[in-house]
């Protein structure tokens, strides 16, 4: 039996289904004073979102047998699963809450996820040795589960501030909001502009390093951002505009950086597109979709988000990843970038509550730090693996 085909086609599957339970999810929104029929768009929405989960999981079950080790040793494999516990945290939140408009930014975002993540290398590839360990299981999965949950707070905190931020007139909110609303352009703009390259079969070749050691690395976009002392050596390409800085340690390290650039500079054309068509911010075009939902509970959606999250973040980004540190390099703590914005997300948290149980931190600024939370998440998972060498840098 071809176990990677079918683990293939069940995350189309999957990512299809997402698509389509949207679109019902949406319709709940269109439903005037017709109770029911907006019952019945909603029950059919979840029920599409499930089969959509029970077809990622067979993706991963059958990955796992493929492989043989868990699916979650690269970027596309994490981002796969981190896309599926966003999807299984919202199925539980939304059997608690019955909030269908949540479907309506979930599972956008989780289809967003799982088409970042299939712009990666999806080749199956032997673990390195750090990682043949039982605790890349236990480790990785409990923190991308922590993660997502944490996800679903940005989630209703992104709600909740497009519900009540006045669009009417511009302010350092309306701003603010529409920067993080742009910023989800971006993985959308990576996902177009790694597509259109990859169609034309885009390649050019660089060789850097000592004169004794020389290496080389393909690009497959344009070099905007070249290796740093490198030489172009492919013809008939697009000449570098800069090298990538020195600091920016990591043999792929150009290569990452000009990636970035050009999900930048695409997501950019996007959002202006869209803007020409609505001719208003995308948040004020959004905003009249959100009338009905209700502000206390998307503030208590939230909150119960990172309640539960946080201690799994703690046991799995702390206490488990203290862990396998001893295991595998002798030592809990190293600094090494991944675990110092791990621990950088821990205290985030932590404040966030704080904030939220003892000063009293509710409605807009509780949603303003759960946007925040998900933006060091999002830096965490991205610019950590993408751009800063260190002993995680498995992308």
């Amino acid at each position: 039996m071809d176990y990677l085909s079918i683990s293939e086609t069940t995350l189309y599957i999957a990512f299809f289904l997402y698509l389509i339970a949207t679109a019902f999810f949406g319709a709940t929104i269109r439903q005037k004073n017709v109770k029911n029929k907006k019952g019945v768009a909603g029950k059919i929405g979840i029920t599409i979102t499930i089969i959509g989960f029970l077809s990622q999981l067979v993706y991963f079950v059958t990955r796992w047998i493929a492989s043989g080790h868990a699916p979650v040793s690269n970027m596309f494999e994490f981002m796969t699963f981190f896309g599926m516990g966003l999807v299984f945290a919202f199925i539980i939140i939304y059997f608690i809450y019955r909030l269908s408009i949540l479907g309506l930014f979930a599972l956008p975002i989780a289809l967003i996820v799982i088409a970042f993540a299939s712009m990666f290398p999806t080749e199956i590839s032997p673990l390195v040795p750090s990682l043949q360990s039982h605790w890349l299981y236990i480790h990785v999965t409990t923190v991308s589960l922590a993660e997502a949950i944490l996800s679903i707070s940005f989630v209703a905190g992104l709600i909740f501030l497009i519900r009540q931020i006045d669009q009417s007139v511009r302010s350092s909110r309306t701003t603010w909001l529409e920067i993080i609303l742009f910023a989800l352009f971006i993985f959308v703009g990576f996902s177009v502009i790694t597509v259109i390259f990859n169609t034309m079969d885009y390649h050019a070749q660089f060789q850097y390093g000592p004169e004794d050691e020389q290496m080389t690395t393909d690009y497959h976009m344009p070099a905007i951002a070249a290796p740093n002392d490198s030489t172009l050596i492919s013809e008939g390409v697009m000449e570098p505009w800069f090298e990538t800085p020195s600091w920016m340690h990591g043999a792929d390290a150009g290569r990452k950086l000009n990636t970035v650039i050009w999900s930048v500079f695409t997501g950019l054309i996007i959002y202006v597109l869209v803007r020409l068509i609505v001719r208003k911010r995308i948040g004020a075009a959004i905003q009249p979709l959100l009338r009905k939902a209700k502000p206390d509970l998307l503030d208590e959606i939230s909150y119960r988000a990172v309640a539960i999250g946080f201690p799994v973040f703690t046991l799995g980004g702390l206490i488990f990843a203290a862990i396998w540190a001893q295991i595998a390099w002798d030592r809990f703590w190293g600094w090494d970038p991944k675990e110092v914005w791990a621990l950088v997300t821990w205290f985030f948290y932590a404040a966030f509550l704080h904030l939220r149980l003892s000063r009293g931190w509710h409605g807009e600024k509780s949603a303003w730090l759960a946007v925040g939370g998900f933006a060091i998440i999002m830096f965490n998972l991205i610019a950590v693996n993408l751009i800063l060498a260190g002993l995680h840098s498995y992308a």
